[in-house]
């Protein structure tokens, strides 16, 4: 179906963030979409930190981006803002690298007074890369997510409500996304 991207910006593996991109990523898989995931917490950060364009790894994940339907930005929210993490990925992607991609925000932070971090501080960062269909979204509170000990994670029924209202948004828009590429390419055939 669609290619999608997320972008994690969690600086640390265990962060209750997975268990929101790790539900969402699952949803997605089961509507047959292809998934590629860059976690700011696997990728070297050598290469983050320099920004350095030459690096495999960045020319994949640019490469997945640009390919890609949907970008998924999923961070925890620290001091009222997206991670410094987020922002070194998102500082890697070319100055249009969202233009035509449906955005979907997934946050998470110590309390919901931080709601707005997505419209403060991710929205204008995704608007100068030339995104222009970002979605609500899901903010979580931490408390909403709790850890496994097998590693996983449990979701409260709430979030886990509001995060398959998201993923229903999201396949919305990637079949009106679909609809219109196919009705393009009737029109160069055509033309």
């Amino acid at each position: 179906m669609s290619k999608i991207v997320i972008l994690a910006g969690s600086p640390t593996l265990g962060s209750r963030l997975f268990g929101l991109t790790d539900y969402v990523q699952e949803k997605l898989k089961e509507a047959g979409h292809s998934i590629s995931w860059f976690s700011a917490a696997e990728l070297p950060a050598e290469d983050l930190l320099r920004a350095n364009f030459n690096s495999e790894v960045v020319k994949e994940l640019n490469a997945a981006v640009e390919a890609a339907d949907a970008v998924i930005i999923a961070s925890p929210v620290y001091k009222a803002s997206y991670s410094g993490a987020l922002k070194t990925i998102l500082d890697l992607i070319p100055q249009k690298g969202l233009q035509g991609k449906v955005v979907l925000p997934l946050f998470i932070g110590g309390t919901i007074a931080h709601l707005l971090a997505v419209d403060y501080a991710l929205k204008p960062v995704v608007a100068a890369l030339g995104g222009t269909h970002i979605l609500s979204g899901v903010f979580a509170v931490d408390q909403w997510v709790s850890r496994l000990e097998n590693g996983g994670f449990a979701l409260e029924e709430q979030l886990r409500e509001r995060l398959n209202e998201a993923v229903r948004e999201l396949n919305r828009e990637l079949a009106v996304v679909r609809y219109r590429k196919e009705e393009q390419e009737q029109v160069v055939e055509l033309g």
